[in-house]
């Protein structure tokens, strides 16, 4: 018996030795496939909540704290470049129309919904976590900021200051209107590396080979330059232009024949700072205005597949820009929801 017990010990050794082993090769794997899952989070604002409630996702209240700070630095996350929409919520649906076009070519991870009501910063956040900011004061969320309204010019004028504090923490940004349609990547356009880009809001059509440097001002002196989008490097060209872009902007609040559109402001700023800043004007087949692309049909023929933002001006009023889209095929939104992060909205 106790012959056996002992023959039976060297036996008994093999598994746990074996199991050891494994074990000195299984924790490190472990850990790797841990981090794997882990790391990707750390980014996200959901880790940052530190409200008292433990609901999931975010509170309210976690929403209202969320800085630009913090949503910039999750938005360009895998890049340099934010791209910025300011929204109210009677917008809602112009923004989705937008976010499809844009998931469609792969950059909705780096857009920033800046909110400019809570009504807006908790819809957005809570169908796309982390990707509604609202820098106070906020307006009213239900109404409508109609161009050429008092509230629209209050709603615009805080514009170059949202690109400016971006471009001061160090980022590339693109600023769009929630009225566009993308048909193509806009991205291959920048060419170079100039401090501002920008497009003609005029429906006068160009040569295929226009000048990329800023038009010539009119007999008043101003050109005729679309606010509605722009890229920016964070360079400080860049930041003088929308320094001074602020500065019209408060001279201009006054003068109410302009206090309706923030336009002409940045149009005054390209102009005073044309020897300081490196600026650099769109190819118009990518980048024409309402103007021309919804009333030039010969153009858009002669055109076809160069175009790669659509922007729905020169019509005024919600439903009229509703229209113009379902009329042209540019309203994603009835068929399409499920191509934007924030889905079907009710």
């Amino acid at each position: 018996m106790a012959q056996h017990t002992l023959n039976q010990r060297p036996m008994s050794r093999r598994p746990i030795s074996r199991l050891c082993r494994n074990g000195f090769f299984l924790l490190p794997l472990a850990l790797l496939v841990l981090l794997g899952v882990v790391l990707p989070w750390l980014g996200s604002p959901l880790l940052y909540n530190t409200s008292s409630s433990s609901s999931f996702p975010p509170s309210l209240s976690y929403w209202r704290e969320y800085s630009l700070t913090q949503a910039t630095k999750f938005v360009a996350k895998n890049g340099s470049t934010v791209i910025v929409c300011t929204v109210s919520y009677p917008f809602l649906p112009f923004l989705n129309n937008w976010l499809i076009s844009v998931s469609r070519q792969n950059h909705q991870e780096n857009v920033l919904v800046i909110a400019e009501d809570y009504a807006t910063l908790y819809k957005v956040n809570e169908k796309w976590p982390g990707h509604a900011v609202l820098i106070p004061p906020a307006l009213d969320s239900q109404t409508a900021q109609h161009f050429g309204s008092k509230g629209f010019f209050k709603f615009t004028s805080r514009r170059p200051q949202h690109l400016l504090d971006i471009l001061e923490l160090g980022y590339n940004v693109m600023y769009n209107d929630v009225d566009m349609v993308w048909l193509q990547d806009p991205f291959q356009y920048l060419e170079g590396s100039h401090d501002a880009y920008f497009m003609d809001d005029l429906t006068i059509i160009k040569p295929l080979n226009h000048s990329h440097g800023l038009p010539p001002p009119n007999r008043k002196g101003a050109t005729y330059i679309c606010s509605c989008m722009i890229f920016l490097r964070p360079t400080d060209g860049a930041k003088l232009l929308m320094n001074k872009w602020i500065e019209e902007l408060g001279s201009l609040f006054w003068a109410k024949p302009k206090e309706g559109n923030d336009q002409p402001a940045f149009n005054w700023a390209l102009n005073k700072t044309a020897h300081e800043v490196d600026v650099y004007l769109l190819p118009q087949t990518a980048f024409p205005s309402g103007g021309l692309y919804f009333t030039n049909e010969t153009w858009v023929k002669e055109t076809k597949g160069k175009h790669a933002i659509i922007h729905n001006n020169y019509v005024i009023g919600y439903n009229e820009k509703m229209k113009r889209f379902r009329d042209y095929g540019l309203w994603l939104v009835d068929d399409h929801a499920v191509e934007s992060p924030l889905g079907q909205l009710q």
